[in-house]
């Protein structure tokens, strides 16, 4: 092993860029220089005998095999990690609960269930930050996060997950633009139209397969562009495409020379869910997830009765 190098070691680059997509980036994270990087990685499919990453001018990527190889032993690489570090976790980390956002602006039931947190357990410090999307996962491995909410993703066999609330999606348009009038756009109005994506560092906000769906179905075509949400609204207003944004955003951010319309008919809710670590050992954690829990669950009931309210109020009357 010792002509491969440290075995931790290079699955640390491995690891680096495979959350990265780039090995340019996970130097960064690791400030070490990126020739290190892909060296390392060089050296660890050569102990394997096997390619883990496709290597293109736009970053790296899992190749089948290695996506397979990489599912099997990530849970023992952040085991061995955990057991391996020399602080401890005092007790006042025991009393942070740190909450990671990616891509997600809030809306009223995140509100509204922190805001209860707090009520229910004001010993608890709760701290809220972004956490890139191409880190996520890993954030949470590492438990610089406790729990992150994030567009769905999907289940993760490492973490655990649940959906736990929607929101609406809002296009924006330029004012001028002629469907500022209706009151409810839907994907084929926007056919014609290039949606603006953002892809900064933090990676694009929604998922790029899914707008890839949607173009297909008739929708918009989407252009990327290595800006932040600011950037790409200022676009709109120059009347160079339109952008999208959940309802908890578009209704707290004016803009001048642009309009927020919300959208309908199908891929027109964005849906959020939760990921943490099953064997996270703090007990707010679990508090947490079971407010958001029961909170989900009370929202879907109210959503049924009244659903079935309007039913009945729209069934004819009787002859």
């Amino acid at each position: 092993m010792t002509r491969n190098g440290n075995a931790i070691q290079l699955l640390t680059y491995a690891f680096a860029a495979m959350d990265h997509g780039s090995l340019r980036q996970a130097a960064r994270a690791l400030r070490v220089q990126e020739s290190s990087v892909s060296r390392n990685v060089v050296k660890l499919e050569q102990l394997l005998d096997m390619q883990l990453f496709e290597r293109s001018v736009r970053g790296v990527c899992l190749t089948e095999t290695g996506r397979v190889w990489i599912e099997i032993v990530r849970a023992h690489y952040e085991g061995l990690l955990d057991a391996f570090a020399e602080h401890v976790r005092d007790n006042k980390d025991a009393k942070t609960l740190r909450i990671g956002l990616c891509w997600v602006t809030g809306g009223e039931f995140l509100k509204r269930l922190i805001d209860r947190f707090n009520k229910l357990y004001p010993g608890v410090r709760v701290t809220i930050e972004d956490v890139p999307a191409r880190q996520r996962l890993a954030a949470i491995r590492r438990r610089r996060f406790d729990i992150v909410f994030t567009h769905d993703i999907g289940a993760d066999n490492t973490c655990s997950s649940e959906l736990f609330w929607q929101e609406r999606l809002f296009v924006l348009l330029p004012a001028n633009h002629a469907l500022v009038d209706k009151p409810a756009l839907g994907w084929p109005d926007l056919a014609d139209m290039c949606l603006l994506v953002p892809v900064g560092l933090d990676g694009p906000p929604l998922d790029l397969w899914l707008l890839e769906r949607i173009a297909a179905d008739g929708g918009p075509s989407f252009q990327t562009s290595c800006a932040n949400q600011a950037t790409v609204i200022f676009k709109v207003q120059l009347g160079q495409g339109v952008a999208l944004a959940e309802e908890s955003y578009a209704r707290t951010v004016a803009t001048e020379s642009a309009i927020w319309k919300p959208l309908e008919g199908q891929h027109s809710v964005s849906s959020i869910r939760g990921l943490w670590l099953g064997s996270n050992p703090k007990r707010a954690v679990l508090r947490l997830v079971g407010l958001a829990k029961n909170m989900a669950a009370a929202g879907q009931a109210i959503g049924h009765a009244k659903a079935a309210r309007d039913g009945l109020l729209r069934a004819p009357a009787p002859c």
